[in-house]
């Protein structure tokens, strides 16, 4: 596999009486077959679309043209959405730039995901209305968030006698919605969103593959990645056999059974801190109904150690933790600069020593304190890898809710916040002017 997963320190073999009894977990670990067999009924038949996409290439033959055009004609991209329409395109793009810029001939991607006026101000002020496109991106169409930023970006591009049939492409659902007929006004392109594909599940779909593109990422290499977990979980003989089943149950079991109430996504290479906010929502919005659910923490390393680590050390016991760790390299330090014996424990080792250690020492040191840890290991973050990592809690989240006796694709307790910011906006004095 491209990872290994270890559940021994969420287990009271490991970690002793604050951990989760064998037989607790076996129980709920057996409890996973029927949404096993679901998941295999849902193949059969592509009852789920999200289960098609692994194996999909000829809509990335399709994307691959439209990407070649934003990366000749562009310096800027800028994604406009909100929630699940920007989250996985963010997570997929950290492969390709840091912080620091994009690869050399790719442009460089904004993920406007707020609607805060001050960030839209700073970052137009700063680009080139001539070299910059837009992805706007919204399944039903009619989010107001993402329409706001769509129609402060259009102006800016107006007003600079720029026309959007250009540097516009849309994704949205094949409906009578505002985006489309916003397309239909000023003539730009409008790819279909799949209606089957909810938000946080549609990374892997144009979504999230149409970003990766432009990025010059390998977007076959995300989805074989994403396919070798789903297939290893659909070809399960036994629930124990698939890791997001495991992950699953161990979950919800250290809930019912322990109490824990949150848990802690902590991936120690700065490449993947967006994948932790990824799972926040996917889990968060997924599994938070009637009651239900347990509370997503994201974190990194090694920032945490020394900013959560106390609580999560020494505070309640109510969390559990997923460490992510990773083989890192780089060249040796150089300690003569310092001439320090105290630094002398540093003499032949690497700024990836250090994280190794870091890494490790913080799973020693929360399951020594009695704290149910989980780890993941990957031996290199690629696109393989954050394909599969983003299938394994995809999977993992969907078997849970089974578990839970939830649907994971809806989310009704949203639409009350949407409705009052309506009404807010009605009731505003001045409204027009």
């Amino acid at each position: 596999m491209i990872y290994r997963h270890s559940i021994d320190n969420c287990l009271a073999d490991g970690i002793g009486a604050t951990g989760l009894g064998r037989a607790a977990y076996e129980a709920a670990l057996s409890r996973t077959l029927p949404a096993l067999e679901q998941l295999r009924a849902w193949q059969a038949v592509g009852g789920l679309p999200l289960l098609t996409l692994p194996g999909a290439r000829a809509d990335l033959e399709a994307l691959a043209p439209i990407a070649a055009r934003y990366r000749t004609d562009f310096d800027d991209v800028v994604v406009l959405g909100t929630g699940g329409s920007s989250l996985g395109g963010r997570c997929l793009y950290a492969l390709a730039d840091a912080g620091w810029g994009p690869s050399r001939g790719t442009p460089r991607l904004h993920f406007m995901d707020n609607v805060d006026p001050h960030s839209f101000e700073a970052l137009l002020g700063r680009l080139d209305p001539a070299s910059t496109g837009f992805l706007v991106i919204s399944k039903s169409g009619g989010t107001a968030e993402t329409l706001s930023q769509a129609l402060t970006c259009f102006a800016w591009l107006q007003a600079a006698g720029l026309g959007l049939s250009g540097p516009v492409v849309a994704v949205t659902e094949n409906a009578d919605n505002p985006l489309r007929r916003l397309a239909a006004r000023h003539g730009f392109a409008v790819l279909e969103h799949d209606p089957g594909v909810g938000g946080r599940y549609s990374v892997l779909s144009l979504v999230g593959m149409l970003p990766a593109l432009i990025a010059g990422l390998d977007a076959v290499a995300i989805r074989e990645g994403a396919a070798a977990v789903l297939d290893e979980t659909l070809a399960a003989r036994l629930p124990a056999d698939s890791a997001p089943a495991v992950g699953a149950a161990v979950n919800i079991a250290l809930a019912e059974e322990i109490g824990i109430g949150s848990t802690v996504l902590m991936p120690y290479s700065d490449r993947l801190a967006p994948l932790a906010q990824w799972f926040r929502q996917l889990w968060a919005e997924s599994l938070g109904k009637a009651g239900k659910g347990t509370t997503p923490i994201n974190a990194v390393g090694t920032v945490d150690q020394h900013s959560q680590l106390q609580l999560y050390l020494d505070g309640p016991n109510d969390k559990m933790f997923t460490i992510i760790m990773t083989e890192a390299g780089g060249a040796p330090l150089d300690v003569g600069i310092a001439s320090d014996p105290a630094l002398d424990y540093l003499s032949g080792r690497s700024l990836g020593d250090l994280l190794n250690a870091c890494q490790r020492g913080t799973a020693d040191s929360l399951s020594a304190a009695g704290r149910a840890v989980r780890t993941i290991f990957l031996k290199r973050v690629d696109e393989r890898a954050l394909g599969a990592l983003m299938m394994h809690f995809m999977l993992e989240t969907i078997i849970a809710a089974h578990l839970l006796d939830i649907d994971p694709f809806n989310q009704p307790a949203v639409e009350d916040g949407k409705q009052r910011a309506r009404r807010y906006l009605d009731e505003m004095e001045g409204r027009g002017r």
